[in-house]
């Protein structure tokens, strides 16, 4: 079976790459599993996240999305949030739905001038995963992300890095080099010190993740089985406007 997910060795920078270009790496169950086993067993010093092709990930793939099975943090959410490994995102397109998700979930946000984020649950009737309640305020404050979170409205590299979105902006073509660039002077220094600065940085900013894992998972168990949801998947896929009823 082709993977989803591909990883590379450069140095003591692994890059971790969604492998999906033909649906814009839409992720599906395998497609997690396969990031959550390559970020808990890399021996890299720093991560590097990218997407194949024209984007970096549209998010959940609709045809496979389902309810949480059991109300928790996520295994992929939790590799990356509780990771001492720093993780860069090198976002070279459409970075929305989980896709925005996993690029909160990263340490440092480098983007391509043809990158586009947004949280996108709203128009699919769901709520997003903690990164976009949680790092998402973080970044951009309370209002900004409420503005987001609550319109669904997919914003330009250049507004995002405005905002504090993201930490730089650069040409299509510079986005991977810049990436390394960044990701090999952090995987210069002392990775047990490097190691300890994450682990603080997540110790004096960070929410319990599990807890708040477990809130959002049983929050969407109950909104995956609205008419809302099932109106906002099934007018994605037709290509029209949708009615929501609030039910």
């Amino acid at each position: 079976m082709a993977r989803d997910v591909t990883y590379q060795p450069r140095g003591h920078v692994g890059i971790v790459t969604l492998n999906r270009p033909e649906v814009h790496n839409a992720l599906r169950a395998q497609t997690y599993r396969e990031l959550t086993d390559l970020v808990r067993a890399t021996a890299a010093r720093v991560l590097v996240i990218t997407g194949a092709g024209r984007s970096f990930c549209s998010g959940d793939d609709v045809r496979e999305m389902a309810s949480p099975e059991e109300p928790r943090l996520t295994p992929a959410a939790a590799a990356l949030l509780e990771t001492d490994v720093p993780v860069i995102a090198a976002v070279n397109g459409p970075a929305v739905g989980w896709g925005m998700e996993l690029a909160l979930m990263a340490d440092l946000r480098v983007a391509a001038r043809s990158a586009r984020f947004g949280e996108l649950f709203v128009k699919r009737g769901l709520c997003s995963d903690v990164a976009g309640l949680a790092r998402l305020a973080q970044l951009v404050g309370r209002e900004r992300a409420a503005e987001l979170l609550f319109t669904g409205e997919v914003i330009g590299a250049e507004r995002a890095e405005r905002i504090g979105l993201v930490g730089r902006v650069v040409d299509d073509d510079r986005l991977l080099p810049t990436a390394l660039e960044l990701a090999e002077r952090i995987a210069s220094n002392p990775p047990l010190a490097v190691a300890a600065l994450k682990a603080g940085l997540r110790r004096a900013l960070d929410p319990d993740w599990s807890d708040l894992g477990t809130w959002v998972s049983a929050r969407l168990g109950e909104l995956f089985a609205t008419e809302d949801h099932r109106e906002g998947v099934r007018s994605f896929l037709e290509k029209r406007a949708p009615h929501y009823v609030g039910r």
